[in-house]
């Protein structure tokens, strides 16, 4: 847990480059509108209070024009104070919502980036706890920029209005007393009871008013959910996408379902601006409609209604500025912990890229040649208790090269993860040729839209002929799903494990790679269909050397050599 000090260090660490971003003008002239928006809404509470002790004036001299003037008064503090309302409000969304598409997007960028968010995973840090990075980016990125401005708001007008209503309080505060016969009852703040009773007629109107924001917000939430769910997709598909260097594709989705949040964000903004509109003037009348009540009474000279009317009305602003800390109690505890969930995992993919960078000699390391080889020298894979699993590997894989990797099938899992830079716990040295070197799991990533996105993943579906494609399909036997190539499923529950591994081949066969690495990639097949894959392969990717993980024995005649873990 962070001190208070280190906490608020941190979190400035955190928010200040927002301020300096590229948008640094557009956003100190929100923040600067946003702070002298803040300042008019006090003047306006002050002008209110000197609003009530010229009409009191004026019914003290049962002078009618004096509360005419006043009356006139009022319609224009009450346009006024709807006006900037409504403004500041606007502004303070527009500001919220440009921090968190700010800091979203910053994060994601760093997050999903070459392999980031399957390293960032095994990063053993106890300071640091990181966890479910896609809820941190969807639900506490949202808190912490929510209501960091909110409170930020609320706390600065709170002062300023404390400031502003103490000397009035001090020299206006009075009470009434009531007498009963046998003894006297003072009564303290009679506007509240007041208040209660208008607030009940005004609360039906609000709920006519504000039956459009119940839609409004059940919307936001569902795209809300739409955006961690494909957060979530992403994080327990994290390797597949590594594998394919889909990072770029899962960046542009992750956007997309980002955009969403963005319309569904304004259309609440709308809605709320409209109960904002009522609130707004009805927090107006809330102070002027009682004292309008009450002056035929001071008129006849039976009560000095001024004096106390204006007393409460200050009493009130300063009992709400005095409130601020227990009124926000929770708030401030679901922000604190939010934003503490945000820093642990900019720390952690921030942690993960020094120690990229700084290409610790514990770790394996990787050249890139222009030579047409992979060699593996001198190479030892730990796992991450530290133990060896293997040693002294010294291997040289020419182009075009067919071989078998036997032996212990996890051992071989870390070996290709380490060959594409996703598994750097051990040392030795990895050779790469200058050609990309594609990986196929046991069960391809399949992201959620139509079949022809999830096939052609992480190619767009642009960049892939229709005539290419259904040959494809046709050469792995999957012919009957051309039908359904438009159609949107999700594609990991629909197909079965061996539909699966069969467009795992026409993704190879698509994107045409020179050096492939399979990772039991069709163990669902039997040995007959599984070499006639591997044939297939070879034959409309002659120049591809192929790295091979596989249980199927009858397959091993298929390969020129042999790599024994």
């Amino acid at each position: 847990m962070l001190t208070q000090n280190g906490f608020l260090s941190q979190f400035f660490q955190l928010a200040s480059p927002f301020w300096h971003s590229e948008e640094k003008t557009k956003i100190r002239q929100l923040t600067l509108a946003l702070f002298v928006l803040t300042i008019f809404q006090i003047i306006i509470a002050v002008v209110i209070t000197e609003w009530s002790a010229e009409l009191f004036n004026a019914l003290e001299n049962r002078s009618m024009s004096g509360v005419l003037t006043q009356i006139g008064l009022i319609v224009l503090i009450f346009v006024a104070n709807i006006g900037v309302t409504v403004t500041h409000f606007k502004i303070k969304r527009s500001l919220q919502l440009d921090w968190r598409n700010w800091l979203t997007s910053r994060l994601i960028s760093q997050w999903m980036k070459d392999g980031r968010h399957y390293l960032v995973t095994h990063i053993q840090n106890p300071e640091s706890a990181h966890d479910n990075p896609d809820g941190r980016i969807a639900e506490d990125v949202r808190i912490a920029t929510e209501s960091a401005i909110d409170l930020s708001h609320s706390l600065i007008f709170c002062l300023l209005l404390l400031v502003s209503f103490t000397k009035i309080l001090w020299s206006l505060s009075g009470k009434i007393t009531i007498d009963v016969g046998l003894f006297q009852i003072p009564i303290y703040g009679h506007l509240v009871w007041l208040a209660l009773c208008y607030a009940a007629g005004a609360s039906v109107i609000g709920w006519w008013i504000g039956r459009p924001l119940t839609n409004a917000t059940n919307t936001r939430q569902n795209v809300e959910a739409n955006f961690r769910f494909g957060l979530v997709n992403a994080r327990e598909n994290s390797l597949a996408i590594a594998l394919v260097h889909g990072e770029k594709t899962e960046q542009h989705r992750c956007k997309h379902l980002f955009s969403d949040i963005i319309s569904a964000w304004q259309s609440q903004t709308l809605a709320t601006s409209h109960i904002l509109m009522f609130t707004s003037g009805h927090s107006v009348l809330l102070m002027a409609f009682p004292i309008l009540i009450s002056s035929p009474r001071f008129v006849l000279g039976s009560i000095s209604l001024g004096g106390l009317m204006q007393s409460a009305q200050a009493f009130q602003q300063m009992a709400m500025a005095l409130s601020w800390p227990v009124d926000n109690m929770a708030k401030i505890a679901e922000w604190r912990a939010s934003v503490e969930r945000v820093l642990s995992l900019v720390s952690a993919l921030d942690k993960l890229e020094e120690e990229i960078e700084k290409r610790d000699p514990h770790h394996v390391r990787h050249t890139k040649t222009d030579l047409p080889f992979l060699w593996l020298h001198d190479l030892a894979i730990m796992r991450l208790d530290g133990m060896v699993c293997i040693e002294k590997l010294d291997v040289k894989i020419n182009a075009g090269e067919r071989i078998l990797v036997a032996g212990n099938a996890f051992t071989g899992s870390k070996l290709f993860k380490a060959i594409i830079g996703f598994w750097p716990w051990g040392h030795g040295e990895i050779e790469l040729p200058p050609e990309e070197i594609v990986f196929v799991p046991p069960r391809p990533y399949l992201p959620m839209g139509t079949l022809r996105a999830a096939i052609c993943y992480p190619l767009g579906i642009e960049e892939v002929d229709q005539h290419e494609l259904e040959g494809k399909l046709e050469f792995v036997g999957l012919d009957e799903l051309i039908k359904n190539l438009d159609i949107e499923d999700d594609w990991y529950l629909a197909l079965s494990r061996e539909q699966q591994q069969r467009l795992g081949a026409v993704r190879l066969l698509l994107q045409k790679p020179k050096w492939i690495l399979l990772q039991q990639a069709f163990d669902s097949l039997d040995a007959d269909d599984e070499i006639a894959i591997l044939r297939l392969i070879c034959r409309e990717l002659p120049e591809a050397a192929i790295l091979t993980i596989t249980h199927e024995s009858r397959a091993a005649g298929f390969y020129e050599r042999k790599i024994m873990l």
